[in-house]
C-alpha cells in the first residue's frame, strides 16, 4: 500500500472474520470507490470473496462460485503478502472452497452451511483473513 492502511480497512477485515460479510462488503466498497490502483483492485478482490461467502451462507451456489473465482483472480496479483494481509493463505483457503463447491454442484450447496457454525466440511473451514506483522 502506498499510504497508511485506513482504519476502515481493518474494520472490514474484522467484519469478514466475524462472518459479517454484508457489512464487510459495505465497508470495503466505500474504500474501493475512493481508492486508486493498486489498492482499488485489492479492496475489490477482498470484498468479492466476502460477498461470495455471503451468497454461500444463503445457499446461493452460483453467486458463491462466481464471486469466489473473481475474487481469487483479482487478489492473485498481491501474493504472498499485501497490506499486512496473508493474501496467499486467503487465496489457498478460498481456492479449496471453490473447488469443493464446484465438485459438489448446486444441488449440494446446503452441505456447506455447517461451515458458518465453525464446523469443518470435507476438511474445509471458512476462509479467514490473517494479519501478518510488519517486517
Amino acid at each position: 500500500m502506498t499510504d497508511e492502511i485506513p482504519v476502515e480497512f481493518w474494520q472490514g477485515i474484522e467484519q469478514f472474520n466475524s462472518q459479517e460479510f454484508y457489512a464487510c462488503h459495505d465497508t470495503l466498497e466505500a474504500l474501493w470507490m475512493e481508492a486508486g490502483e493498486p489498492e482499488k483492485r485489492f479492496y475489490q478482490g477482498t470484498l468479492q470473496i466476502a460477498v461470495a461467502l455471503y451468497h454461500l451462507g444463503n445457499q446461493n451456489w452460483r453467486g458463491a462460485v462466481i464471486l469466489l473465482g473473481e475474487g481469487i483472480n483479482r487478489l492473485s496479483y498481491y501474493q504472498p503478502i499485501y497490506a499486512e494481509i496473508a493474501v496467499e493463505e486467503l487465496l489457498g483457503q478460498s481456492a479449496k472452497l471453490l473447488s469443493a463447491l464446484q465438485q459438489a454442484g448446486p444441488e449440494e450447496v446446503a452441505k456447506f452451511v455447517p461451515l458458518f457454525a465453525g464446523r469443518e466440511v470435507a476438511g474445509l473451514q471458512l476462509p479467514r483473513i490473517i494479519k501478518v506483522p510488519k517486517s
